[in-house]
């Protein structure tokens, strides 16, 4: 089985379509810069352009970066523009697929949801947490397999600022950090998230997970078990296909 899933990201907007049986891409995936403004009009069309190159013409799951309500309705957004807060996010994306069923869900709650079905979460019980690390830091958090949705724990307070903007992908290259600057600022941040759920496992995924080899090693410390995501930067695509698949 075969539904089609988008990731909209503060830097791109990709998608194909999943085989749903293998939690894998069906096709090589398509990529289209988000655009700046990230208005929802403007995302929309961009929605669009990825899911035209594949002449699609079923079901689209589709990631927001932010909190999203009912599988509709977006409530924040922090890394795209506020235009967005309020929309009806499945209403906008399927007239400008033309009717198309869409179901939208937050990035990084669609990304939890395919490591911990097809991923490095797999089998996993007890309290787990999946993080995206890119143009901000999401968050999934799992009790027992089940989704606690929307936490975007990426903005828990860290020294002052948001999390994410201090142990991001982003903070990395914005402030030309060392593989070893950055872990240390990752390690702080996992450490005040393990004291407040204290979760068994930690999966990293985002773009950056690729190269987890990288920084991994380096931190120290944490209680929890912390690895690599397994679908690294296609977990979001998928899972918004698994979303859309459920119709919720």
């Amino acid at each position: 089985m075969e539904i089609f899933g988008v990731d909209i990201g503060g830097s791109g907007i990709k998608g194909a379509p999943v085989d749903l049986d293998k939690g894998e891409l069906a096709q090589e995936r398509c990529k289209v810069l988000t655009p700046h403004p990230a208005t929802p009009d403007a995302v929309a069309d961009g929605v669009k352009q990825v899911v035209d190159h594949f002449g699609w013409t079923g079901p689209v799951g589709v990631t927001f970066p932010g909190v999203v309500t009912d599988g509709a309705t977006i409530r924040t957004a922090a890394n795209v523009d506020k235009g967005w807060i309020d929309t009806n996010a499945r209403v906008l994306l399927g007239d400008r697929l033309g009717g198309l069923p869409v179901t939208v869900v937050n990035d990084a709650d669609a990304a939890g949801v395919a490591e911990m079905h097809f991923g490095a979460g797999r089998h996993h019980k007890g309290t787990v947490i999946v993080l995206t690390f890119g143009t901000g830091i999401g968050s999934a958090l799992f009790v027992d397999g089940v989704l606690v949705p929307n936490t975007e724990l990426g903005h828990l307070e860290l020294k002052g600022h948001d999390a994410e903007k201090r142990a991001s992908s982003k903070a990395k290259e914005d402030h030309d950090l060392s593989w070893d600057e950055w872990a240390r600022r990752v390690k702080k941040y996992l450490a005040h998230v393990e004291m407040l759920f204290s979760p068994e496992l930690f999966v990293i995924g985002g773009g950056v997970s690729r190269k987890a080899h990288k920084f991994l090693p380096k931190i120290e410390g944490i209680k929890a078990e912390i690895v690599p995501a397994h679908l690294q930067n296609d977990a979001g695509i998928v899972g918004a296909a698994m979303r859309a698949a459920t119709g919720v």
